[in-house]
């Protein structure tokens, strides 16, 4: 086994290189598809959000890019394979963000849950953004009127969330439901209930994000993937938190989910 680092680019001419430690493997994770399109449905979520008048935050931005390094390690590091109890994994990430004094004041609470979340051991450091990508949000144009949620929900399709969904939308609530789909089936069940819930609340203006991140086989040289994904959730509730930094007014996010 080896100790796992995961340090993040922004495109190709971003040439940060890090120090690998003793018996330390390092992998790059390219967050950059072409010249600027955010990879692994960041940017696609960037876009489905403005269309619906949404405009998140750099820092919402940023939980996202940290929720991509952790989503690629925790489903692309075989627990079998790189831990010595064929659970606990030592993962360090250097995540480039748009403000690392801020996020780096916040690591020991981020290694803490996500030690707790995943039984894992991670060590997070954080750098800035290259030059080209320090200013990544787009705020939202002066005469655009204000978005209508009144919160964010999760919605992953589960009897839970929908029974969330339901709650809100039979109070009147306005919310923006947030689903992530991977490699699984569930995608097809959250389009189904998504579809129904707009026929019979015809008359709400409630909304769904859908986001998808996978990452590739093999993205950790001759290491095998994981499929026990225990970080899920860490992504789900960015997801949930990057939507909702561009309400422009403080949210709740509800997590109507069993566990």
């Amino acid at each position: 086994m080896k100790r796992q680092l995961l340090a993040g680019r922004f495109g190709p001419d971003d040439r940060f290189d890090v120090t690998a430690g003793v018996d330390e493997q390092t992998t790059y994770l390219q967050l950059v598809a072409g010249e600027k399109s955010l990879d692994h449905g960041i940017g696609g979520a960037l876009t489905s959000l403005k269309k619906i008048g949404v405009f998140p935050s750099e820092i919402g931005i940023d939980l996202m890019v940290l929720a991509a390094h952790v989503h690629a390690a925790d489903t692309r590091i075989s627990r079998t394979e790189q831990s010595q109890d064929s659970w606990t994994r030592e993962i360090r990430l250097v995540v480039p963000v748009s403000d690392p004094a801020r996020w780096s004041a916040a690591a020991p609470i981020l290694k803490k849950s996500l030690d707790f979340l995943t039984g894992d051991r991670w060590t997070i450091g954080f750098r800035a953004r290259p030059d080209r990508f320090a200013a990544i949000a787009q705020a939202a144009p002066p005469s655009l009127i204000a978005p209508p949620f009144d919160s964010v929900s999760l919605f992953s399709g589960g009897l839970d969330s929908l029974i969330g969904a339901i709650d809100l939308l039979e109070d009147d609530a306005t919310p923006l439901l947030v689903s992530h789909f991977g490699e699984g089936a569930i995608s097809d069940a959250q389009g189904k209930l998504f579809t129904d819930l707009r026929k019979h609340y015809a008359k709400s203006s409630f909304e769904r994000l859908r986001v998808g991140m996978t990452f590739k086989k093999g993205l950790v040289a001759d290491v095998g993937s994981e499929d026990s994904t225990r970080g899920r959730s860490f992504l789900f509730f960015a997801l949930g938190v990057f939507a909702g930094t561009g309400l422009g007014h403080r949210f709740v996010l509800r997590v109507p989910e069993n566990g």
